[in-house]
């Protein structure tokens, strides 16, 4: 079976912008493809993971989300690396659009977005060897919840979540300064 990492993307991957918009600046983390790389090369699939509520709440499409996703896999692509599969939520429990304010399976840290990039992905994943990286409280708890390891990086909102932590869970999770670290981590 094959192992994964499930990569958060806003603040993770990217630099952290609230809600993107379409005159938002792409920012990804100099070390980001390079650490979507060495992953690669380690035989890891790589898989975003990120709730965009912000379609849910009018703030832009799925389509902006689906063009977003495109321009970062061609940045990724052009540096060596691969991004296997991107999942995202367009949900939220104040969405202005009534199909999608709703509690659903698939925002973090609820666990749908990881199951079907598994099944997208053959369903051949050990999630008990995969990981979770991500810069907030629900990527640990997605983590946890599938029964992977968690890492929380401190870029993004990570330095001010991992203060916010329950002692038990704050014990159990990995936490690094950003992408790369993380990656070193999981590859020792």
């Amino acid at each position: 079976m094959t192992r994964a990492v499930f990569l958060d993307r806003d603040g993770t991957i990217i630099g952290e912008l609230g809600y993107l918009t379409p005159d938002s600046r792409l920012d990804v983390y100099p070390w980001s493809i390079d650490a979507v790389r060495l992953l690669n090369h380690a035989g890891f699939k790589v898989v975003v993971v990120t709730n965009q509520g912000g379609v849910g709440r009018g703030l832009y499409t799925r389509d902006f989300v689906e063009e977003t996703h495109k321009t970062l896999a061609g940045r990724f692509r052009s540096g060596g690396a691969t991004i296997d599969v991107w999942q995202y939520c367009p949900h939220h429990p104040e969405a202005l659009i009534d199909e999608l304010r709703h509690r659903c399976g698939c925002r973090k840290p609820a666990t749908g977005m990881v199951e079907d990039a598994v099944e997208r992905l053959g369903g051949e994943i050990d999630l008990a060897q995969s990981w979770v990286v991500g810069d907030q409280w629900r990527d640990v708890q997605l983590g946890h919840a599938i029964g992977a390891r968690s890492i929380l990086v401190r870029s993004g909102h990570g330095a001010t979540q991992e203060t916010t932590w329950p002692m038990d869970v704050a014990a159990a999770t990995a936490t690094c300064d950003n992408l790369i670290a993380a990656v070193a981590r999981i590859l020792v």
